[in-house]
């Protein structure tokens, strides 16, 4: 095959054809079968650079690109173009094409016949020929070019040169892309989805809350078992009667009880000091020593802004009650409010941290003041004889408390009276303060969501059982402590790893409770003596 090139082609390309058509033929054949060998069994990347610079020492006997390309041979006539055309490229080498010579015109200088049509369409047809059976190779085997495995300086530069080349890999770049950023969409879109899915719970509450009057019954059954965060601040100020169930009245009853706060500040805290009298001023200092104690554990309740926020509002519900006036305990009573109804102007699923501080405005946090004043003022007024003079509900919570334990839990009873255990040294702070002591502010939210949902007295009947099931939680372990330790447990119970779960379960049992006990007094009534005669205390 090669004596059928011009002269010129062959001084100038030094190429040689040493073997007829059939030869190279079957050489392409075998370079295939050794193709799909090495396929399955890859070379590593040091044998293929060393294969590969043993190929570009063979320029004179392979009519390969790599032979053509990187020679130092540039003295070819300007007159021949080379046209690549791209085959199935080795293992250890780049994408190998087959030279096609073309004559453009004229002849070359010191040849003695120019080539003629004949020649150039044989070897045109010599070169297709050897491109459709190395082609028919790789496709009947189905295994893919090894050189998409090779690095970029492995590969031949020549061949990202050509169209049929390039033309795969932008279409695999262009599908891996948009399969990427499908993916990349898709992966955003799932958490979005599994941000905001709505419970029946949820959009149970959603029909209620929307309605143009709030039906109440069906607003106590759900709040029974917690309100979502999101519906929780109007919730409760409808439960505790501060806002209207009538949609189209809330405003302007917001408006008018808004107004009335403002009012009485300007006439019982924005006064001069001499303008008080003394019992006035002995309970403004009451208030101002407390408040610095209100929740020291939560940033939220050390932020200037709140302290005096909580101050004004207990010091004005002191002076407009002054059958009770202010009584320890009273503040704690204003944490929860504080924090639901501040959720109500942060997205932010924590106000505990109190930097929801740094962006409420001195409006945001006067309408927080008054609505808190409010709803504190509705819950105390069934609670009122807590807080008067020998706090006579609070003995009379404690006292139904030990006739419950010792109907539920006879055992536990027997042994606090052996270790000089009474009642009223523990359980008058879980009376007086509501619990609110005993657990952390989220579950206590958690609770006051059954307490104010409760139609009648969930704020003192119904505490009465929860407490009865929180003492007896730890009975197995209350039974086997001495004096000293029985007092210091009941100082500090272990629950500061208590969840929503627990506290479910907690009021779950106080539930079973009320429904064997509730409204059965005589049941309660004790027949032991002892019990009897340590019923009738006082509280100094």
């Amino acid at each position: 095959m090669a004596s059928n090139l011009p002269g010129f082609l062959r001084r100038t390309l030094r190429i040689s054809y040493d073997e007829d058509e059939d030869e190279d033929e079957q050489e392409v054949e075998e370079e295939a079968v050794e193709e799909e060998e090495e396929d399955h069994h890859p070379k590593s990347e040091e044998g293929l650079q060393q294969e590969d610079t043993s190929t570009s020492t063979t320029s004179d006997t392979s009519p390969s690109s790599s032979s053509i390309f990187h020679s130092n041979n540039n003295n070819y006539h300007e007159s021949t173009l080379l046209t690549a055309v791209p085959t199935a490229p080795a293992a250890n080498t780049s994408s190998e094409v087959v030279i096609m010579p073309k004559l453009l015109s004229g002849d070359e200088e010191g040849e003695d016949s120019p080539p003629s049509e004949t020649n150039n369409w044989n070897e045109t047809k010599r070169a297709s020929s050897l491109l459709a059976t190395t082609n028919n190779s790789e496709f009947s085997t189905g295994i893919e070019s090894p050189s998409k495995s090779l690095s970029p300086r492995q590969q031949n530069p020549s061949s990202f040169s050509e169209p049929q080349a390039s033309l795969h890999s932008d279409s695999e770049r262009s599908s891996s892309r948009h399969q990427t950023s499908n993916n990349n969409e898709k992966e955003e879109q799932e958490p979005q989805q599994q941000e905001h899915p709505k419970s029946y719970r949820e959009i149970q509450f959603d029909k209620v809350m929307s309605a143009g009057v709030v039906n109440m019954e069906e607003l106590r059954k759900l709040a029974w078992n917690g309100v979502p965060p999101r519906h929780r601040p109007l919730a409760w100020k409808i439960l505790l009667g501060h806002v209207p169930t009538n949609q189209s009245r809330r405003p302007a009853s917001l408006q008018r009880k808004r107004a009335e706060y403002r009012d009485a500040i300007a006439q019982h805290y924005d006064i001069d000091d001499h303008a008080r009298t003394a019992q006035e001023q002995e309970t403004l200092r009451q208030v101002l020593v407390d408040v610095p104690r209100t929740a020291p554990e939560v940033p939220l309740f050390r932020n200037d802004r709140i302290r005096r926020m909580l101050a004004r509002l207990l010091y004005i519900w002191a002076m407009r009650h002054p059958a009770s006036s202010y009584v320890q305990g009273i503040n704690d009573l204003a944490t929860p409010l504080i924090v639901v109804f501040l959720a109500e102007y942060y997205d932010g699923d924590d106000v505990l941290d109190g930097y929801v501080m740094n962006i409420l405005s001195d409006e945001q946090l006067q309408e927080l003041e008054s609505d808190v004043y409010g709803c504190l003022t509705n819950l105390l007024a069934g609670i009122q004889d807590h807080y008067t003079s020998d706090q006579p509900g609070v003995q009379r919570m404690v006292m139904r408390l030990e006739e419950l334990v010792n109907r539920i839990d006879g055992d536990l009873c027997q042994h606090l009276r052996e270790m000089g255990i009474e009642f009223i040294q523990f359980a008058f702070k879980w009376m007086n303060c509501l619990l609110l002591r005993e657990f952390e502010l989220p579950c206590v939210v958690r609770l006051w969501d059954t307490y104010i949902s409760e139609p009648n007295d969930g704020f003192e009947g119904f505490h009465v059982y929860v407490c009865a099931a929180f003492l007896c939680q730890f009975s197995a372990q209350l039974q086997t402590m001495n004096f000293d330790d029985l007092f210091a447990f009941m100082q500090d119970i272990p629950t500061s790893d208590w969840g929503d779960t627990e506290i479910e379960m907690l009021l779950s049992q106080a539930y079973v409770l009320s429904t064997l006990f509730g409204g059965s007094d005589a049941h309660l009534i004790s027949t032991n003596p002892r019990m009897s005669s340590s019923s009738s205390f006082s509280v100094s």
